[in-house]
């Protein structure tokens, strides 16, 4: 009977004192990555798997755990890799990564998503869009203008399916301007409405007017000023002293060039785009400069690029980056927390610090404070 008690007392304080290690246990930051794995872009999927290692390599802290499933770029794949990470009690994911894949979300609502999409329309409530947004970089340039005091803007976006995410950008940061023109890509429709809003025939014409004038005139200088006439390509000014261009890549160039050709030149008027991610090609082009534009912090980037490469012996593209400082988002929230629950983290208002830059949190939204850059004569330079 003795050993019975015996064996009975050490089960049951072996039992006890193993309890305090499953509620530290229980403390842990369980976190999701909800990435492509599979199919087209299992690539990606890699990187960024590769940038959550330097993660927590970085942070060191048992705490942390950091559990994988796929979405193969597939809305179906998607609900069905958070459906098992709901069954394993995770309630916060990096990812997906694309907007598509978000589709059915709404449909595990225990979850917190954080999504690397920048895009903020038609996504559940229980996603938050992570990625650089369009009302992030609107902000941004309307600092800039604010700043440099610039009075009469207008804003040019492409016919394209971001269309209506620029325009909630422009609700939400409350950035003015003089107008918005929506503009069709095909370059001979493209042309012809920057001829529009730049009045390029009035103004022409009021230069053929201006040189038949000289000429039928008795004026002593008359070569001199028909020399300096045949020079211009039009007489008269537009109505805008900046130019906000929503565009990207060869496009972004195809309506500076349309600009230029109704002499509008980025010399006279400010020329201010969306994010361009440091494009080495638009140092090559010295006729459409200067040019300004929002984006991440470019140290740090490339600071974040050294690491990367050092360790894996290839370059990240710039949603590495983001998850990077995603799982360090999370990770200073939930310290904030005191690593008691990750749910309503994104709630109240806090400001984190991320090699990005700076993360406005509040009301389960997530905006950037960007860095802003001039494009002059070949070079790149931080404006602030």
């Amino acid at each position: 009977m003795n050993e019975f008690l015996k064996i009975f007392f050490l089960i049951f304080f072996g039992f006890f004192f193993l309890n305090p290690m499953q509620i530290l246990a229980q403390e842990k930051i369980k976190i999701g990555l909800l990435v492509p794995i599979t199919g087209d872009d299992k690539a990606l999927g890699q990187e960024i798997i590769k940038s959550t290692r330097i993660a927590l390599k970085d942070l060191d802290d048992e705490k942390l755990e950091i559990f994988l499933k796929d979405t193969n770029s597939n809305p179906n794949t998607t609900l069905k890799s958070a459906i098992e990470f709901r069954d394993m009690g995770i309630k916060i994911v990096i990812g997906p990564v694309f907007h598509k894949s978000l589709t059915y979300l709404n449909d595990v609502q225990e979850i917190t998503f954080l999504s690397l999409t920048n895009k903020t329309i038609k996504i559940p409530n229980n996603v938050i869009s992570g990625g650089v947004n369009a009302t992030s970089q609107l902000n941004t340039i309307k600092k800039f203008i604010e700043t440099n005091e610039i009075k009469k803007t207008i804003m040019l976006t492409p016919k394209l399916d971001y269309e209506n995410e620029i325009k909630k950008a422009i609700k939400t940061s409350k950035i003015k301007f003089l107008k918005h023109y929506i503009y069709d890509t095909e370059p001979t429709k493209l042309t012809a409405q920057i001829e529009k809003i730049t009045n390029y025939k009035i103004r022409k014409q009021n230069l053929e007017d201006e040189i038949r004038r000289v000429e039928n005139s008795d004026l002593i200088d008359k070569e001199k000023q028909l020399e300096k006439l045949n020079k211009k390509y039009t007489i008269g000014n537009v109505n805008f002293n900046s130019v906000i261009i929503s565009d990207f890549d060869e496009s972004l160039k195809s309506v500076i060039t349309s600009l230029l050709y109704t002499d509008v030149s980025p010399k006279k008027k400010f020329i201010i785009t969306f994010n361009q991610w440091f494009d080495k090609s638009l140092l090559n082009e010295r006729s459409i400069q200067p040019i300004y534009y929002p984006s991440i912090n470019k140290k740090n980037l490339e600071d974040f690029e050294k690491k990367f490469f050092k360790e894996f012996n290839t370059s990240p593209n710039y949603l590495s980056l983001l998850t990077y400082d995603l799982v360090g988002l999370i990770y200073y929230l939930s310290l904030k927390n005191d690593f008691k629950s990750t749910t309503g983290l994104f709630k109240n208002k806090n400001t984190f610090k991320g090699k990005i830059g700076f993360f406005d949190i509040k009301d389960n939204k997530i905006n950037h404070r960007l860095n802003f850059y001039q494009v002059k004569d070949g070079k790149l330079k931080e404006i602030f």
